[in-house]
């Protein structure tokens, strides 16, 4: 089928963001919604143009009545469009915590292994114009900086699937036109007018806007102009970092004479890359957080944050795992621990990877190697068969056994410019 008129260019603006790296299987998360429909459209097209065979998944987080009927509806609509899907389930709420983000992330999740499971690489999402214009409003209500601001990233890599988003230059109303020629109807989720949600109200202030000439388009033009500064500000983190940053057997030392010639913004930064680099969190602190941080280096001080401990020495900054923070984790023989360590030896049987600790330095401080501080060293790993420490490879009580470290320095580097 060859697509032309009113619609050719949002297909072409589709097809433009896989560039080069066009898959072979593409999973589409349908809600049912007008988005995620136009996305299903767009992938169909492309598909009979030569492009990627379409996999449809609709997460039914059962959240409110009426979501299995609605996943149900999007079932039968690929059936009759001719394309597979699958219908994935979360009913993991417990009812406490941050409900939206449990399903947001409980919902990429299930999607990443159903692609992984599936080999799908890559996974398109429904994110619209629309939608960044609300995040950015929404953000800067709340005074959010540059990162904040900046446009909706249009994808990141979980595990092994790459999750894009094609949509973000392409307004919902150009979406609904789509679906409007093509004779499919879309599902209004009754939370889209419920206004004690934020995103609703912030939606219903913008169409109001509109007559100031205050338009989703101007709003994504303006959030992808701080995407590019945040980018900027990431590559001189990455160069700067290459200059004064160095490892100590899973530590990180930054040079305090350089530390200090650079710009408070940069320096934010790149505290923020080691300390989500040590913990291995998905998100490192928030800048408020991290600014605490620089006012205890200005004063020579140490700040232990985000289950890292900093202390300033005459010549580095040094940042190690906070022993605190590692004491309660436990691996089983070849498994990882506290997600960067590897241990590999002559296990014995009950063997398992804990923290060093006060008890295991206690047993071999006779032959710890000078270099690491003992901080360092009680947060380091260790294998232990009950009370009894068998081996302990960064304290020098190795016998064996070798630590490898999971997350490695180039990683480190690489996950500066992956902003």
């Amino acid at each position: 089928m060859f697509v032309n008129g009113p619609t050719a260019h949002i297909l072409d603006q589709f097809v433009a963001t896989f560039g080069n790296a066009r898959p072979k299987r593409l999973g589409i998360a349908v809600s049912g919604g007008s988005d995620s429909l136009g996305l299903l459209v767009l992938a169909r097209q492309w598909a009979a143009q030569g492009g990627p065979e379409p996999h449809a998944v609709t997460v039914d987080h059962g959240l409110r009545a009426g979501s299995g009927d609605e996943a149900a509806g999007v079932a039968a609509l690929c059936a009759r469009l001719g394309v597979a899907h699958t219908t994935l389930e979360w009913r993991g709420w417990d009812g406490a915590g941050n409900l939206p983000d449990q399903a947001r992330r409980a919902r990429y999740g299930l999607i990443a292994d159903w692609a992984e499971a599936g080999q799908i690489s890559d996974v398109a999402l429904g994110h619209t114009l629309n939608d960044v214009a609300e995040t950015f409003v929404m953000r800067l209500m709340r005074e959010a900086g540059v990162d904040g601001l900046a446009a909706m990233a249009p994808g990141w890599r979980q595990g092994a699937v790459e999750f894009r988003r094609p949509l973000l230059q392409v307004s919902r109303v150009e979406l609904r036109a789509l679906l409007d020629r093509e004779g499919l109807a879309w599902v209004d989720d009754p939370t889209n007018e419920d206004e004690t949600f934020e995103r609703v109200r912030v939606r219903k202030a913008l169409a109001a806007l509109e007559d100031l000439g205050v338009t989703a388009r101007g709003l994504g033009r303006v959030a992808r102009h701080l995407g590019e500064v945040r980018r900027t500000l990431y590559w001189y983190v990455f160069v700067e970092a290459r200059k004064y940053v160095t490892f100590d057997r899973g530590d990180v030392l930054i040079e305090r004479k350089g530390f200090r010639t650079l710009p408070r913004d940069i320096c934010r930064r790149m505290v923020q890359e080691v300390l989500r680099w040590i913990s291995g969190a998905e998100y490192g602190p928030r800048g408020k957080a991290v600014d605490l941080v620089l006012e205890a280096i200005r004063g020579g001080n140490g700040m232990t944050l985000h289950g890292v401990m900093m202390s300033v020495g005459s010549d580095h900054l040094r940042f190690t795992r906070e022993p605190k923070a590692v004491a309660e984790l436990r691996a089983a023989p070849g498994k990882a621990w506290d997600g960067r360590w590897q241990l590999d030896g002559p296990w014995p049987e009950g063997a398992e990877v804990a923290a060093l600790g006060e008890a295991g330095l206690a047993q071999c401080e006779d032959r710890v190697r000078p270099g690491l501080p003992r901080a360092s060293l009680l947060a380091s790993p260790a294998v232990w068969r009950g009370g009894h420490l068998v081996a302990a490879p960064l304290a020098g009580f190795a016998d064996g056994w070798s630590a490898t470290l999971l997350r490695d320095e180039e990683l480190f580097f690489a996950s500066i410019l992956a902003h």
